[in-house]
Order: structure tokens, then sequence, then C-alpha cells
């Protein structure tokens, strides 16, 4: 029995040591897309941003009108990119030469390549210049005309009537076919001409080829496959190097490239990867590199050590064996691997708890909750409002963010619908990435959204810092936005009424005019949009998306930034000189109300430039006097004339290219409120803060008449409330 325990020991004893993978094949910069379609773009190559790039010569467009997508330069598509050789494999088209029956040309095409902008030459060992046709030549000249390669194609009278098919299927001999390896040509700019041997004439018949082809080729691709037609390509080896000699990375050899004209970075032995962003170390042990005992990596080789009662190379074999020394052996590695498991059981508990520690701190940190903070301390009345979760509780809310639960998608993140322990419905925002322009408008939006308490204000009822990107949770607001209800209208939808319209004007215009001029801090929305108003269970309305908001003190008048916001909506005056103030979200808010009466979009799509922007184009047709032409059908249905043209008016107001001329939110919120009262409803039970005293100037009032003033200074507006309107009609 124990020799047999023995011999199964000697069967298992481990022939090679394991070291950890240092890390798989990096071949991008940290950010930057891997693929365009099928082909694999690697570093110094880049695709997306310019920044994935080493400079602008390796900087690909990726033509994703293609299908599947293609990486390209210069119109020329690429197919493969080796960081071993140097190479790139093109797609380039074919020259060709066509020929009625009396032989005289109907057309030619010459093939030009031009790689001088970039650092990229035409491979002189690996591509062929090949021409099919009768008394046919194919010849390649350098942009100062000098010849570069070329050969003629003769037929006999019998060879003459071949098809093109039974020509390429035989060796390309000079009959019918020829061939010829391409010349070092110093100018990188390369043109492919055809021509023919003799000027008689060719008949035209159901045998004969009617064109003459020139083909530029690596050698490997195969040519007996390949359709001629007016469309017909191939494919051919171009080499690149780079210029600048500090541009490897770590653990690099510098070569010079095979044409001398720059040079090209190589792994050290013993090292993987790619050169140009580092190479890592070679774990030889676990790589099955020859080792007939203990394996030990080292940085660039590794060491093999014979086992106990053994001597020799390890590389190269062991001999001797000693049974004594193996059972004792045994013996002492059992228990010390006994003790060994015990220690490292202990220690992985360790390790695993102050991971989780480490990793929640790390993404704390990085996530902003040192500057949320910091933006918090200064409201410490807000602290306890903004409640954070953890990570657990809101995988468990959205079922591990299930692609069912989606809501909705946009340009900083993605919004899942979930439920918390307590039964409540809640809409978690999960950011795109974790960038420091992103983190900057998480916590600017964190930061703004605990300052708001307005009905018609997407509420926030906290956030969560402690995964890999950041997280948001607001009230769910159940039915959409009101760029859905206006422009994607479907059979089961409750429509749009003129009521509903006018009421949420009224409601978008409130809580802006309370963002301005009643909140502690004015607050300017910056990204006011039909998208970013949602309707909740009631179709009241609800401002959402504070991501690029930005909070003001009293005695500013105007915020100078970044432009940022969305066409169709942006206020010329703020795009032409980057300057933002509260009259630029007026002129978003008109675009909004000029789509509740028209039911048009922002951006129209229409051939005439000048006729794209919805807002331009309602001014124009109110100049006109064409309003009622261009109303939504259900607007013109249900509306008075004279409320639509109010309303109308005010829009127009909104839309005054001159921001000093358009009103302050607080004055179209008023005007919007009294247009609403003077279809049926007292002012009084409309609206909880802002008192109509002269209620008969109030109904009767229209926008710009005289009448309009003594309206306004009849009407006060609170400020020390919400100076929302009641959502009960």
């Amino acid at each position: 029995m124990w020799m047999l325990w023995l011999m199964m020991l000697l069967l298992t004893w481990p022939a090679t040591g394991t070291k950890a993978e240092t890390g798989g094949l990096i071949n991008v910069k940290p950010g930057c897309e891997e693929k365009c379609g099928d082909v694999t773009v690697p570093y110094p190559f880049g695709i997306g941003n310019r920044k994935c790039a080493m400079n602008g010569d390796f900087f690909l467009f990726c033509d994703r009108s293609a299908s599947p997508p293609q990486p390209k330069f210069e119109d020329v598509v690429v197919l493969n990119i080796s960081i071993t050789d140097g190479s790139i494999i093109a797609r380039i088209p074919t020259a060709q030469r066509c020929y009625n029956g009396f032989g005289n040309v109907l057309n030619s095409t010459d093939i030009k390549v031009d790689l001088v902008l970039r650092p990229f030459r035409l491979s002189g060992t690996r591509n062929k210049l090949t021409a099919f046709g009768c008394d046919t030549i194919a010849f390649m000249t350098d942009a100062m005309g000098d010849f570069g390669s070329g050969c003629a194609s003769l037929c006999t009278i019998n060879e003459s009537f071949k098809k093109l098919n039974n020509i390429i299927e035989n060796s390309c001999s000079g009959f019918g076919c020829c061939q010829t390896p391409l010349r070092k040509i110093l100018n990188k700019t390369l043109t492919i001409t055809l021509d023919s041997r003799s000027n008689y004439s060719k008949t035209l018949t159901e045998e004969f080829i009617t064109c003459d082809y020139a083909v530029l080729a690596d050698e490997s691709f195969d040519l007996s496959g390949l359709h001629f037609s007016d469309k017909s390509s191939s494919n051919v080896t171009v080499e690149w190097m780079i210029r600048d000699e500090e541009s490897c990375g770590d653990n690099t050899n510098l070569t010079y490239s095979e044409n001398g004209q720059g040079y090209r970075c190589v792994c050290q032995p013993g090292y993987k990867g790619n050169p140009y962003l580092g190479c890592h170390d070679i774990d030889e042990c676990n790589e099955g590199y020859p080792c007939e005992g203990t394996c030990k990596n080292t940085p660039g080789s590794y060491t093999c050590q014979c086992p106990i009662g053994m001597h020799g190379g390890g590389k190269v074999g062991c001999r001797g064996f000693r049974i004594t020394t193996i059972v004792a052996g045994c013996v002492v590695v059992l228990g010390l691997l006994f003790l060994l498991l015990i220690g490292l059981w202990w220690l992985y508990k360790f390790i695993k708890r102050r991971r989780k520690i480490k990793r929640k701190q790390k993404f704390f940190k990085r996530n902003g909750g040192l500057l949320l903070r910091q933006e918090l301390s200064s409201n410490e009345g807000n602290i306890e409002k903004t409640k954070l979760f953890t990570s657990k509780d809101l995988e468990k809310a959205t079922d591990n963010y299930n692609v069912s639960r989606i809501l909705g998608q946009g340009g900083q993140g993605t919004v899942f619908k979930g439920m918390l322990t307590d039964g409540r419905i809640v809409a978690v925002k999960k950011s795109k990435s974790v960038h420091e322009s992103n983190v900057e408008q998480f916590i600017n939006e964190v930061v703004i959204l605990s300052q708001i308490n307005h009905r018609n204000v997407v509420k926030l009822l906290g956030c969560c810092l402690e995964t890999d990107v950041p997280l948001l949770v607001y009230e769910f607001i159940p039915n959409g936005s009101l760029y859905q209800y206006i422009h994607e209208q479907t059979e089961d939808q409750l429509p749009i009424t003129w009521e509903m319209r006018l009421r949420i004007a009224v409601e978008v215009s409130g809580a802006l005019s309370y963002l301005h001029s009643a909140a502690s801090i004015p607050i300017y929305h910056r990204d006011i949009k039909s998208a970013n108003i949602l309707l909740d269970d009631k179709y009241r309305a609800k401002i959402s998306d504070f991501g690029t908001s930005r909070s003001m003190a009293v005695d500013q008048t105007h915020l100078t930034t970044q432009v940022k916001g969305t066409f169709g909506y942006l206020d010329p005056e703020y795009f032409r000189s980057s300057q933002f103030t509260e009259k630029s979200d007026v002129y978003s808010f008109g675009v909004v109300l000029v789509e509740l009466l028209t039911g048009q979009k922002a951006i129209r799509l229409v051939e005439t430039e000048e006729n794209r922007s919805l807002a331009a184009y309602f001014l124009q047709v109110i100049n006109e006097n064409r309003l009622f032409e261009v109303l939504d059908a259900e607007v013109h249905r249900e509306a008075e004339k004279e409320e639509v043209i109010t309303v109308a008016m005010v829009a127009k107001r909104c839309l005054n290219l001159n921001g000093k001329k358009r009103p302050t939110m607080k004055e179209v919120a008023l005007e919007l409120a009294g247009i609403r009262a003077s279809i049926g409803d007292s002012v009084l039970q409309q609206c909880e803060e802002i008192d109509f005293v002269d209620y008969d100037n109030a109904r009767h009032f229209k926008t710009g008449s005289s009448s309009t003033g003594s309206f306004f200074n009849s009407v006060t507006f609170s400020v020390d409330g919400d100076p929302l309107l009641s959502n009960k009609w």
C-alpha cells in the first residue's frame, strides 16, 4: 500500500512553479476604443479621440457608416495593423482600361496612392504589380514622373480570345498576365497607369476581354478569387515607422525600420506586450518554457531548480533519484503546507476586508466624495436631506441593473427604475464614466438639487459614492418626458390638450422663476428643453437634469463659461459671448413654449438651412401674421384665438435676440398664470404664492398692450415659500 501511495506522490510532483500573470496585452491607452468594426487598432494608432494616437500621423478615422465599421486614412480602408512587423494591410482599387469593338478606349482609370502626409510607405518586398490583358502595359511612376516598376502582358492569336478567368488560372508568365516586384521609390506618391503595346484594332467577340486591368497587391493576396469590375480592389502592404526614438515604452529596444526612413520599437527578450505602451515581463513558468524542477520567474528570464535528490540543469533535464530523500521531503512539505493553508486562509480574510474598505474609500474619493463633503459643509441644513445609499441597496433595487429596468440613456449616463426596501419606486442614474469633468458635473448636480425644494423640480433622494461610477437616486417620474408626449405620441397615450399644455407651461415657468429669484442661491439650469421636462402620474411638470446647472452669487449678473446646452434651445447671445445669464434660460423656455404651440421639434427636418431652427421659423411666421398656419392640430381645435395669440406673444418676447429685452422668468410666470386664469379658473385657486389683487386686469390683459403694466403693478410675488401654481384644475 505504501508503495502505491509513493508512486502516486511521484506522479503528482509539481514540474513547474507558478507566478501570477502581470496582466493581459494592453493595446490602447486607457479610455480609448480598441476596435473599429472587426479591425483592432493598437497604439500608436488611435481612433475616436486624437489623444488616443501617438500623434496626428497615426490617427485613423472610423467610418461607422460602413457595415461593419472600417478604419481609414486618406480614404484608404485599413484591414489589419501589425505591431510586430510594423505593417498595415490596406485596400486600394484596381486600375482598368476598357475598349469597344473597334479598339477605341471607352474609359481609363489610373490609381494614385498618396502617403506623403504620414510616415507610411508601400512595401517594396511584399507587394507586386500584376497586369491582366492582351498587349497591355502596366507601369508605376512617382510624383516626379520617374519610372518605378512595370511589365508588359502579351497575347498570341490563340491566347487573345481566352476569357479573363482562364488567364488568371494560368501562371503569370507574360502571356495574358505579367507580374513584377516593386522597385524602391523614394517619393511616396505613386500612380499606376495602363497603356496598350500596339495600336491595332481589337475585335469584339463573345470570348474577347474588353478591359485590361492592373493590380497592386500583397504577395499573399489571392488574385484568382478577384472578380474584376469598376469597384474591384486588392490588398497591399504598407510599412509604417516612428520618427521619434523616444516614443518607445518601458523594457523595449529601438531598431531601424526596413526602409531606413524611421524607427520601430520591439520588446526586449523575456518581455512581451505593445512596445509603444511598454512591455511587461513574460512569466516563463506559466507559459510552457522547459523546466523539470522548480521554476522561478525573473525579470526578462527564469531559473529552474531540480527537485530534491536530483541534480543537473533544470532547463535541460535533471538526473539522479533517492527515495528516502523524496519521502522525507514529502513529510516536511505536507506539514508546512498545512500550516501555510491556515495562514493563507487567515491572510485571505484579512486582505479581503482591507481591500473592500480601501476600494470603497478609493471610489468615494474618485467619485468626488471629498468635494461633495466640502460643498455641503457650507449648507449643513441640507446634509441630512442627501442620503448615502450603499451599493448593495441599489443593486437589489434595480435587480443588479437589469437592462429591462432601463428608463432612458443620455450623454451623462443611464437611468434605471428601482424599488427600495421601503417600497418606494425610484429612478437610479448611473454615470457613464468617472472622468474628472463628469465627476464635477455629478457633484454639481448633487449640490444644486440639495438646495432645491420645489414640487415642479425632480426631487433628489440621495446618492451612492462607493461604486466604480457615481449614482444618483431620484423620485420616480412615471409618464416620461414632455418631448415624448409632443413628438412621439402613441395611440395609448393621453392626448396633450390645450389645457394641459398651458398648465405645463405655467408649472415650468413657475419652477424656473423660483430657481432664478426665489431660491436661497439663484440657480441657472443651462439646459432647458422638452426632453428635460418630465411628467408625473398626474401629468404635472418636473424639471430634471441639473448636471450642467450653476448657482450664482446674488450680485452676479452672468456666468462666463464654456458653451454647453442643446442646439435648437441654445441662446444665440450666449453662444456668441460665452456669457450665460438668467435670460438664456428664458430663451430656452421660449423654444419649449413654441413646441407646445406648434407640436414641432426645436430643429426642424427641412431642406432650407434658414428654416431649420424652430425659434427663427416661429419669429418669421409671427412677423408674417401666419401664426395659425403652424399651430398644432390639438391647439387649433381647442384654444381660443385670443389665448393662442397671447401665449405666442409671450414666446416671441422670450425669443428676442437681445437678452436685455427678454422678460424675466418671474414676469413670464405671471403672464402665463394670467392667461390661464382668463380661461375660467380663479387665480387665487390656481396659485398658492401669486396673489392677483386686480383680478379684472389679470383676466383681460393682452401682452404688449397698455393694460399689461397695470396688471403687473397689481401683482405681488412671494419668495418665502414654494411659488407653484396648484395642479388641480
